[in-house]
């Protein structure tokens, strides 16, 4: 077993409860290398997870995360997601097989639907099925799907195979833990935390973070990142197209945050006390 935090998913599988996100990568030739060289640091770092999309930079992510992959698939637990208005049954299927021929693999490990859209769920559930039983994917979840759009999700058939959501949540966009992730751990669905840094937000503008990082020797990143590691049945999934961001985030899973830290963090950034709408980007 792993030191460091991990996350069961509802099949049994055990992940590194950190991982890495890929949006905006793919997006400049420039930075290709450097992207590359970053998922390769982190798998070596044991950041097993990486998240990507269909719709970021056109594909563009999934390419360097394919050249990522290439001699260290078995090192990597693949995320990719289908967009909304590809979601129709037969476009599902579609979506997925070009994901699988830009990363250059067979099957991705989790699939996902990136957020609600017109077609109906359950001919996206009937397309997740059937990318299951031909190998295509592993498991399937949601992305950005609130507490409403999961009750209409478990009342399909297969519905409840939900493995994950992936929602907007960081220290400073605390909404989802009111009603949401309380539904989640209900229904053994694992909790995705995206941008968990706030799109750099967090970075250098709050002195009671800043305070709590001098203390533990730590930067304000890795004290957020600390922060949702400590939630239970939460992967955190940073971004860092740079090695020295991806070694800055790996060493936030050796950060324990005290019982004054915790309280310090929720008086400057209270948790909710009433429903808010879901937070997207």
């Amino acid at each position: 077993m792993s030191a460091f935090p991990t996350v069961q998913l509802r099949d049994g599988t055990i992940l590194p409860a950190l991982g890495m996100g890929t949006w905006k990568m793919g997006e400049n030739r420039i930075r290709l290398r450097a992207e590359v060289g970053a998922l390769v640091r982190g798998l070596e770092l044991g950041l097993q997870v990486i998240d990507t999309a269909e719709m970021y930079a056109d594909g563009g992510a999934e390419l360097v995360v394919g050249e990522a992959l290439i001699g260290r698939r078995d090192q990597a637990f693949v995320v990719s997601k289908v967009l909304p208005h590809n979601a129709s049954r037969r476009g599902t299927v579609t979506a997925c097989e070009r994901s699988l021929k830009r990363m250059g693999i067979e099957t991705i490990d989790l699939y996902l639907l990136h957020w609600r859209g017109s077609h109906p769920l359950a001919e996206t559930l009937a397309a997740f099925e059937a990318l299951q039983r031909s190998g295509k994917i592993r498991r399937w979840g949601v992305s950005n799907f609130d507490v409403a759009d999961l009750r209409e999700l478990e009342g399909l058939a297969g519905g409840r195979e939900c493995a994950t959501n992936q929602v907007y949540y960081a220290l400073s966009q605390r909404g989802v833990e009111f009603e949401l992730l309380p539904w989640h751990v209900g229904h053994q669905i694992a909790t995705m935390a995206y941008c968990p840094l706030d799109e750099g937000r967090l970075i250098g503008a709050h002195p009671v973070l800043g305070e709590v990082a001098r203390r533990h020797g730590a930067t304000d990143a890795q004290v957020a990142l600390a922060w949702l590691l400590q939630k239970p049945g939460t992967i955190v999934i940073p971004k860092s197209g740079r090695v020295a961001g991806i070694d800055e985030n790996a060493a936030a899973r050796k950060l324990s945050l005290t019982a004054a830290d915790l309280a310090a963090l929720d008086e400057a950034f209270p948790p909710p006390r009433r429903k808010h709408s879901l937070a997207m980007i």
